[in-house]
């Protein structure tokens, strides 16, 4: 009697553990599945939503195609410029001497204390007239230059706009980049330092061959991420006068009077962003996960 007790008991204790275990298993599959009809259901939805709006969609989407490119342009270049003035903040805030530090770190709080909104205001309300009293204005410099080579026409009316936009955006991201390659540098080991100088390499060659390439792999990740949310923030930029998705979402949808087709509008413009801005984001999980050991 013990006997079977024993093995009647040793079967129900296999049978809990199996039941746990494919509930385990099926609990997540089941989920999965649940997210997928989701996600299924608000596509389609979305879809007929688009298609419901057809009509609207397809007057609209050559306009604000064209305010994408406006935006996608802007933000490359802000893009290129903050990353020299995020390696050359780097490269102070590291720096031996301690005024080049004191700058650099001045630099860095100051921009990330103040709201970039602010800073475009000042750039283009501030240091444009401050710079065009000492004869300096980049709509006549680069209107000159364009027609030097028979092609002024190209240059936009609100090209100071575009300018100091850049400029402001750069100056901005600049600061956040600074601490970003400045986490990357310290990041890598300083024991390779020490190897590379006893090799018979100096401070910069060692900087360049050996602690640049390791850092760069780290800071790709969260550059990419930068990136995304600078080109959201181009937005900002319709503040100034410059035409890009945002101003002209905006032209698009205030003058209709239906709620419904405001609300339309706003949302079609938003999936230009979402095109943007979600290729990207998928680069920057993948970078996540193939630079996630630091070197």
């Amino acid at each position: 009697m013990n006997v079977q007790e024993s093995v009647e008991k040793r079967m129900s204790i296999r049978s809990v553990r199996t039941e746990a275990m494919w509930q385990a298993r099926t609990g997540p599959v089941f989920l999965n599945y649940l997210f997928f009809i989701l996600l299924a259901i608000a596509l389609v939805g979305f879809l007929y939503y688009l298609f419901f709006y057809q009509s609207l969609a397809l007057l609209y989407f050559p306009v604000l195609l064209q305010g994408t490119g406006v935006t996608l342009i802007i933000s490359v270049i802000s893009m290129v410029l903050a990353t020299i003035f995020g390696f050359i903040g780097a490269l102070g805030r590291l720096s031996r001497f301690k005024i080049v530090r004191g700058i650099a770190t001045t630099y860095v709080e100051v921009i990330r204390g103040t709201p970039v909104l602010v800073q475009l205001s000042l750039w283009y309300f501030g240091f444009s007239v401050v710079l065009s009293n000492l004869g300096f204005n980049p709509y006549a410099i680069v209107y000159q230059v364009m027609t030097a080579l028979q092609s002024n026409s190209l240059v936009p009316d609100a090209f100071n706009g575009f300018f100091y936009g850049i400029i402001g955006l750069s100056f901005n991201y600049g600061a956040y980049l600074t601490e970003v390659f400045r986490t990357g540098i310290e990041s890598v080991n300083k024991g390779q330092t020490e190897a590379a100088l006893s090799l018979g390499l100096d401070s910069q060659q060692a900087m360049r061959r050996i602690i640049l390439p390791q850092a760069i792999r780290i800071t790709i990740p969260p550059f990419t991420n930068y990136f995304i949310t600078l080109i959201q923030d181009s937005a900002l930029l319709a503040v100034i006068s410059v035409t890009e998705l945002e101003q002209l979402t905006y032209g698009l949808a205030f003058p209709q009077v239906d709620s419904n087709k405001k609300l339309f509008v706003f949302v079609f413009g938003a999936l230009f962003y979402l095109i943007l801005c979600y290729p990207l984001s998928l680069l920057a999980r993948y970078l996540e996960r193939r630079f996630a050991a630091a070197y």
